[in-house]
Order: C-alpha cells, then sequence, then structure tokens
C-alpha cells in the first residue's frame, strides 16, 4: 500500500507545494532559499602614464521584499526576508582626448537608466528565466551601443569613441557574465583564478587561430585593437555571456586591462590568495600594476561571496 501512495504522485502530492509537473517551474523557484551577503571594493586610478582617466566603474545591490499590512495568520510563520541582486561593472574607454572617459561614462550611466525602467528584472532564477536574461543581455548591450552611436553622430569630434563593458550579474548562487571588449572577469576559488571572460581583440584572434603563441610579441601587440566594443567602428556590438554556479568564498575578480598588463594571473592569484579583506585585496592590485609600470589606466573590482543556506 505505501509504495502504491509513492509511485502515483496524485495520490501522495497533497497540494501543499508548487510542483513542477504542474507547471510550477517556469514561475517560481524550486531549489531551497540560500542567504548571500557580499563582500565589495572597487578602486580606480588613472596610472602612471596617462592624464586622465577612462576606465569607470559601477556596483549596485538589487533587493525585492514583502511587508505584512495585515493578517490573522501568525505573523511569524511567514517570511519577510528580502532576496538581493548584485550586479558590477567596468568600462574602459577609447577614442583619444578625453573621450574614452565619455564613453565608459556614458555606457554605465545609460546602463543604470535601462536598468531603473525594467519592466522585470530578476531575483530568483529558473531555465526560464536565464534564458530570458541572456536575451536582455544582447538587448541591453545594443541600447547602449546604440547611445553611444547617437551621441557620436549627434556631436561628430566624439566620432570615433568606444567602450570596453564587463558586467556580472548574481542572483543567489548563479552568476552571469556579459562582456564585450578586452576588460576581464575571473572567478577565485580553492587558491585557483579563472577567468571567465575571452578578449575580444585582433592578438586574441591570432592566438586561437594558431598563428602566433601567447604572450608573444606580436600577440601582444595586436592586443591594443578591439575586434568587438561598444560605439567605436559602425558596427553591431556582440555580447559574450555565461553562465557560473558560485560557492562559498569564492571572489570575482573585475578588471580593466591596465592590471592584467601589468601583472599576470599568477600574481593576481597570489594576492587573492592571502584572503585579504576586498579592501585590502583591491588596494594591493593596485598598489602591484603600479610598481610595474602603471602604463594604462587602472581598475580593480573585487567582490567575496558568503552563501549559507
Amino acid at each position: 500500500m505505501s509504495s502504491s501512495v509513492e509511485s502515483d504522485p496524485s495520490l501522495s502530492d497533497t497540494g501543499e507545494f508548487v510542483a513542477e509537473d504542474r507547471g510550477g517551474g517556469a514561475y517560481y523557484e524550486s531549489e531551497p532559499r540560500l542567504r548571500v551577503r557580499v563582500e565589495f571594493a572597487g578602486r580606480s586610478h588613472p596610472g602612471k602614464v596617462r592624464e586622465n582617466n577612462e576606465d569607470h566603474y559601477l556596483a549596485s545591490r538589487r533587493y525585492r521584499g514583502r511587508e505584512i499590512l495585515g493578517t490573522s495568520l501568525p505573523v511569524e510563520t511567514l517570511d519577510t526576508a528580502e532576496d538581493h541582486a548584485y550586479a558590477f561593472s567596468v568600462a574602459d574607454g577609447m577614442g583619444g582626448a578625453c573621450f574614452g572617459e565619455i564613453a565608459s561614462q556614458l555606457a554605465l550611466q545609460t546602463g543604470w537608466e535601462l536598468g531603473g525602467n525594467e519592466i522585470k528584472w530578476a531575483v530568483k532564477m529558473n531555465d526560464r528565466e536565464e534564458e530570458e536574461l541572456r536575451r536582455k543581455a544582447e538587448v541591453f548591450f545594443t541600447l547602449i551601443d546604440d547611445a553611444l552611436q547617437n551621441e557620436a553622430r549627434a556631436n561628430p569630434r566624439l566620432a570615433g569613441m568606444g567602450t570596453t563593458l564587463t558586467l556580472c550579474y548574481s542572483t543567489g548562487p548563479e552568476l552571469f557574465v556579459m562582456h564585450a571588449g578586452d576588460s576581464r572577469a575571473y572567478l577565485f576559488r580553492d587558491g585557483r583564478l579563472t577567468r571567465l571572460t575571452h578578449d575580444h581583440t585582433m592578438g586574441q584572434v591570432l592566438v586561437d587561430s594558431g598563428t602566433v603563441e601567447p604572450g608573444s610579441p606580436v600577440a601582444r601587440r595586436m592586443s591594443s585593437i578591439l575586434t568587438n566594443c561598444l560605439g567605436g567602428p559602425d558596427r553591431p556590438v556582440t555580447v559574450e555571456v555565461s553562465h557560473h554556479r558560485l560557492q562559498h568564498d569564492d571572489v570575482l575578480l573585475l578588471c580593466t586591462d591596465g592590471l592584467t598588463d601589468m601583472l599576470g594571473d599568477p600574481e593576481i592569484a597570489d594576492v587573492l590568495g592571502r584572503r585579504l579583506p576586498c579592501p585590502d585585496a583591491a588596494d594591493a592590485l593596485l598598489h602591484w600594476s603600479l610598481e610595474r609600470g602603471g602604463r594604462d589606466n587602472v581598475t580593480v573590482l573585487l567582490a567575496r561571496y558568503a552563501i549559507e543556506a
């Protein structure tokens, strides 16, 4: 009798919970709630060579909660905890004079304004939301690209300005990386540093095709030529999107090439492996990039995730 009940969902389901086979998975998160706290630090510096800083960064937190206005139910039985989502972004402008600074600033400001006008935004994740977020990323980057192109057409002296954009969006333990250009996102976990983005440069194209070796003089020289960015030449931007699952004590690093041109991955991993508070680790990475020459603007964002069931 017991085995018969377990094998027949119509008999065992009391209707207390949303069942996947009733379509609940399309609209409701099925996994237990994970509480996520993030320690953050951001640093940006013009470096030792350039007069102005064409880098910009932005970190933000979104939250969704519920407030009980009145009920006949026992209040202590109703969960009113807030859900949080985090967005971290870096932009490295180009275009000469101060136009690169304008481009990166406009990109982040446009993104901020678009975010405020979203009809819906995800602080919970399932397969349906993931697919929608991927489509939204393409629209998001295209609209920012349009804003830069329109600004350049309205003000011809800004013609050719452009910017990289690397954006990380996390909700619970789910991390989405959206990217165009050669700024980077890394994940540091258990002493290992993993790059989450692919450089969109001519140098990387040559390396990927096997034409030159990684780190060769040709690869380094051609790495300054972007093959994909927002604004810039009048061609559509392509957004690279990847999805990752975060774990407790993961550290997320976003940075511009002012850091990665001065420090190799093993050196970055060494700093992060010291388990310093994020502000101290960001200061250390900035310090060493300047000590190595600081030949470009340097921007570093660090976020350490504490994930509890």
